[in-house]
């Protein structure tokens, strides 16, 4: 047995009332589970309500930091640590023209050249030297999710690493 046309209009009409309800009754935050035992500027799962607002950023170099240097050198972008500072206050200027923060960040990837310094490994303490003036501490204490790894190379000569970020906005609470 089919339903009849204006049933199914009707039906149809009910579901397309209740739905937005469903998107955005709740003011649920986002929520951010970090080990009890790390002290590291990351959190071990990030969970972003239905209905969040998400905003995804590309990967990001570093600026120059010494025009001085050799066009296309490490010195010319510097350390590790140096590259992460640049690269993470252009994220904050690309969020805060999204009216958002470094506190909205839920996922950061990173990917790192081998340092030439370092016998051509990642610098990963440089990395977490940089980014936990960022995330994690005591004037922005929210922490994504981060992954980082070491890539063969990076698409500017001298960069050692590049960033790209993921930041959420939780609606706000129905009232």
């Amino acid at each position: 047995m089919h339903a009849s046309p204006l049933f199914a209009r009707i039906k149809l009409a009910a579901l397309l009332a209740v739905l937005p309800l469903a998107v955005t009754a709740h003011g649920e935050d986002i929520k951010r589970v970090s080990s009890a035992t790390s002290q590291a500027p990351i959190s071990t799962t990030v969970v972003v309500p239905s209905g969040s607002r998400l905003v995804f950023l590309s990967g990001n170099l570093a600026d120059l930091a010494n025009p001085a240097a050799a066009k296309g050198s490490i010195e010319a972008y510097g350390n590790t640590t140096t590259q992460v500072i640049s690269i993470l206050k252009k994220c904050e200027k690309l969020l805060a023209a999204e009216g958002l923060t470094l506190a909205d960040v839920v996922k950061v990837n990173v990917f790192m050249a081998g340092d030439p310094e370092l016998g051509g490994k990642m610098d990963f303490a440089g990395l977490n030297a940089a980014y936990s003036q960022f995330f994690g501490s005591s004037t922005q204490p929210n922490k994504p999710v981060r992954t980082a790894l070491q890539v063969a190379a990076l698409p500017m000569p001298g960069g050692l690493v590049e960033i790209e970020m993921t930041a959420a906005k939780a609606p706000a609470p129905a009232k």
